[in-house]
């Protein structure tokens, strides 16, 4: 979210500078900023989304490769709108705009895989709850990893996130033994 309003910071002050600063140069950048700038906000509001999505636990994660890959290419978009505004200044090479058409869908698939490893990782070797003999649930304590971070008696943002993760997952639990008990 930071990363959005400082965005839109920099978009502001950069068109008020071109009051200023009259180098041709920088006219021409500010304009293609201001040209992109529904692709670069969409391209900041979807890796949000997927961020968000990310944080969730195991059943509730597993959108946020498939919203992060198509970030993705809506970045290369992006940067393929940078260098058809740079063939404009000078001659590029026709081969890179062939290249592309494998570039996107390699990105695409690369990130894809790579996050649904990244979840599939974090189920084999780093489980978050069991269950004991009573048939409650027992978390996996976080304190000897988070100890180092504390500072007086303030809560990180993770151990922040890891609290609302609990949650998320006694929420869900509860559900299912519910669901189990009219049965």
């Amino acid at each position: 979210m930071i990363g959005i309003i400082g965005f839109l910071i920099m978009v502001v002050l950069a068109n008020i500078l071109t009051f200023y600063v009259s180098n041709p140069v920088y006219q021409k950048g500010v304009s293609f900023i201001n040209e992109n700038f529904w692709l670069l906000l969409l391209i900041a509001i979807i890796l949000f989304v997927g961020a968000i999505f990310g944080a969730f636990p195991f059943p509730l994660n597993l959108p946020a490769p498939l919203i992060k890959a198509t970030g993705s290419v809506f970045c290369i978009a992006f940067f393929l709108r940078i260098f058809q505004w740079i063939d404009s200044v000078a001659i590029t090479n026709p081969m890179f705009w062939l290249l592309s058409f494998l570039i996107v869908p390699l990105v695409f698939l690369l990130v894809l895989a790579s996050g649904y490893f990244e979840i599939v990782r974090q189920l084999w070797w780093h489980p978050k709850a069991g269950i004991n003999e009573d048939g409650q649930v027992v978390h996996e304590s976080h304190d000897d990893v988070l100890a180092n971070d504390r500072v007086l008696d303030a809560k990180s943002w993770e151990e922040i996130g890891v609290e609302f993760r609990l949650m998320l997952y006694d929420i869900l639990h509860r559900f299912r033994q519910e669901i189990k008990q009219k049965k």
